[in-house]
C-alpha cells in the first residue's frame, strides 16, 4: 500500500479545496468524484486510457444515470457492471485499488 490510506482521502475530501499533488490522476478524479464534482472527474478520467480509466470512467456513468455508456465502459474495464446502489461499495474498491 502507498503512504495514503482511504481514510486519508475521505479526510482531504472534507477538509481541502484540492486533492493532494502527489495523488495519482486515477485518485485525483475519484477525489473529486467524492467531492461531487463529476465533470471534472469525467474530463479526468476520459485522458486515462487503461482498464483503471475504463473502470472509474464506467463509475463516472453510473452516477450520471446513464447505464448504457457504463456498461460500454465495465466492457472495456473487463468488469461486470453495478447497479447504483453499488455505487459506495464501488468507489471504496476503486480507491483501495489506486493506493
Amino acid at each position: 500500500m502507498g503512504k495514503y490510506s482511504l481514510n486519508d482521502i475521505l479526510e482531504s475530501v472534507e477538509e481541502d479545496d484540492l486533492p493532494p499533488t502527489d495523488y495519482s490522476l486515477e485518485l485525483v478524479a475519484l477525489w473529486y468524484t467524492k467531492k461531487g464534482n463529476w465533470d471534472k472527474a469525467h474530463d479526468i478520467i476520459s485522458d486515462i486510457a487503461s482498464q483503471m480509466g475504463s473502470w472509474i470512467h464506467a463509475h463516472l456513468h453510473v452516477i450520471e444515470g446513464d447505464l448504457g455508456n457504463a456498461a460500454y465502459w465495465y466492457n472495456r474495464a473487463g468488469r461486470e457492471p453495478i447497479s447504483p446502489e453499488e455505487l459506495t461499495d464501488e468507489w471504496i474498491l476503486l480507491v483501495e485499488s489506486n493506493l
